[in-house]
């Protein structure tokens, strides 16, 4: 299997075309050499014609190529009706995709008015519950029929109108009978989403993309790479374009470093076609972040070819950190083998915020870069094997974009046998060559990110960022958002849609100033119940709307309270914090922070 033509070179994945909508009248064709297409979602409720266009003419003026509404119910669905007709009778041609989830006779009305239907294989015709079952192939084989019959209408409207369709499947929505058969993994997203592609095309429709998405950053890039492969194992002509997203990606800085870690690393790798970037704030604001990643990629990526030969260092579809020894930095602090990715900075940076540095801080420097026991290295040429104690690292100036350096290096440590730690570089070029900071947090992000996601990286060090705080910051905010280290509070915020039954920024928000003390605690705030109960598996905690005006909690995937008044919401979810004995009080210097 391969997810990519090569590791080392960037050629961007040959997809077949998808329309949606008229081209010749403001639609747009994903796929094949077409640019990557920008989309985001308006926030609204979809029965608030008014605000529906308000909203998706503000999306528009921004650059968004597509807009996608909700449509929770038949009725909802009956209203894009209106919602098109009045963007239409004010010249806006915009393509519109109607989000569908767990019913397919709203899917079946919404098709009537809308250039695509996004459904998601988890809840269209299965359902979820959390129920442990386990299926004979008989069963198994029945339930796959009982699909058919009700997707197959869906498909031949679609065909018959021109229509475009998403099969997205989320990590955190996979039904009861794909988990029970192949757990809450990217092989059951894939099979999911399988199933339903197998149904399409067996009516000849083939006007449709895939997306695989997760909180998760590093299980993302999984189930991307690994739908790829199985697409290129079905056929030639299983080549269809692929929508790339983080899902529930939050706000901020975080928002931003899991998005760029998740989709910037896959374009890097030609993979995508079109991308959505949630966040929890403002729709507008998504559009130029997405604008963003896309314009970063031609400088991280490697055009030439370089005829490397190499084989990979590490699976690109089941995420192991490679194996190292420990050597010793500074102080007693150790790096490599089973310790956790430690942070560098330059000498310059160190001399900035060491006075800052309290026994107490977590976010500080764990080495400086001049005093490493460094050998620093062309991984296009052959060179002398590391001594014992060393830490490996590119060179400054290498002629190789840094995420095809970095591959070179461990993959020719790899054949050599060696194990020396890996210190990882954000950029190759010089420590004066600076950013914005607003890109310098997608170019770190989406180059350590895609290398750690791959395993490779002992320390990193963060050089784009101008700003010494700024970018020791970003360095933890990194590795938090990959997985690799846990130095405060994380939150997965879903970024809103007409299903969200509160305002998610402000109770975001809200929940942040209580909890964003609780150092390694994991916090999911989701609208509605469409993603969130799934999305929640890996957190501790869940704030979900239940119903208007009504929350429920959840301890991991477990509801635990029901219908709690919202005014009351936010102290109850720290009673069960409390109660769960994961809370802690803020330290005084924590309180300055926060005011």
């Amino acid at each position: 299997m391969r997810c990519c033509e090569s590791p080392y070179i960037f050629r961007r994945r040959n997809t077949r075309e998808v329309v949606v909508g008229d081209p010749a009248h403001g639609g747009v064709i994903m796929g094949g050499r077409h640019p990557i297409v920008v989309q985001s979602m308006i926030t609204c409720d979809t029965m608030d014609t008014a605000e529906c266009v308000k909203q998706t003419l503000d999306l528009v003026a921004v650059g968004c190529q597509i807009v996608r509404i909700t449509a929770p119910t038949v009725k909802d669905a009956a209203n894009l009706k209106n919602i098109t007709g009045a963007l239409r009778a004010r010249g806006c041609t915009v393509p519109i995709v109607a989000d569908i989830h767990f019913k397919p006779e709203a899917a079946m009305e919404a098709a009537l008015w809308v250039e695509a239907v996004r459904i998601n294989p988890g809840n269209y015709a299965d359902t979820k519950k959390f129920a442990v079952k386990e299926y004979t192939d008989e069963q198994y084989t029945a339930e796959l029929g009982r699909i058919e019959e009700k997707f197959t209408p869906l498909v031949k409207l679609c065909k018959q109108l021109g229509r475009a369709m998403r099969i997205g499947t989320n990590h955190g929505s996979l039904s009861d009978r794909i988990m029970n058969r192949f757990g809450d993994s990217p092989l059951g997203m894939i099979e999911s989403a399988l199933e339903f592609a197998h149904i399409a095309r067996k009516h000849d429709y083939h006007n449709f993309k895939f997306s695989m998405k997760s909180s998760n950053p590093k299980v993302m890039i999984e189930c991307y790479r690994l739908l790829v492969a199985r697409l290129e194992q079905e056929g030639p002509d299983w080549n269809y374009p692929l929508h790339l997203g983080v899902t529930e990606a939050g706000e901020g800085e975080d928002g931003r470093i899991k998005s760029a870690i998740g989709i910037a690393s896959l374009l890097c790798d030609g993979i995508g076609d079109t991308i959505r970037v949630s966040l929890t704030e403002d729709s507008p604001k998504e559009i130029e972040v997405c604008r963003d990643l896309i314009d970063q990629i031609p400088s991280l990526t490697n055009v030439k070819d370089p005829a490397f030969g190499l084989p990979l260092s590490f699976d690109p579809y089941t995420f192991t950190r490679r194996a190292s020894t420990e050597v010793e930095l500074t102080g007693g602090t150790r790096c490599g083998g089973e310790q956790t990715v430690r942070v560098i900075v330059t000498r310059s940076a160190w001399n900035l915020v060491a006075p800052k540095i309290t026994p107490k801080t977590d976010v500080r420097p764990e080495g400086i870069h001049e005093d490493l026991p460094l050998l620093e290295v062309d991984p296009q040429s052959d060179f002398s094997q590391p001594e014992t104690g060393q830490i490996v690292t590119v060179r400054d100036g290498v002629e190789v974009p840094t995420i095809t350096a970095f591959r070179m290096l461990a993959a020719k440590m790899a054949v050599l046998g060696w194990k020396n730690p890996i210190l990882l570089k954000d950029t190759l070029g010089a420590t004066e060559t600076f950013v914005e900071p607003k890109i310098a947090l997608i170019r770190s992000s989406a180059v350590l990110g895609a290398l750690l996601a791959d395993g490779v990286g002992d320390a990193i060090l963060v050089r784009s960022e101008a700003n010494a705080g700024l970018s020791l910051r970003l360095a933890y905010n990194i590795l938090q958002a990959c997985g690799c280290r846990s130095f405060k509070t994380d939150y997965v915020a879903c970024p809103s849609c007409g299903r969200t039954l509160f305002n998610l920024q402000t109770v975001t928000a809200r929940i942040k100033s209580r909890t964003e003390h609780l150092k390694g605690v994991k916090i999911a705030i989701m609208g509605c119940i469409v993603n969130g109960p799934g999305e929640m598996a890996d957190a501790d905690f869940g704030y979900v709307g239940g119903a208007p005006g009504k929350i429920n909690l959840y301890v991991g995937k477990t509801p635990i309270k029901f219908n709690i008044p919202e005014s009351e919401a936010v102290d109850r979810l720290v009673e069960l914090i409390q109660d769960h004995g994961k809370w802690v009080d803020a330290t005084p210097s924590q309180n300055e922070n926060k005011s």
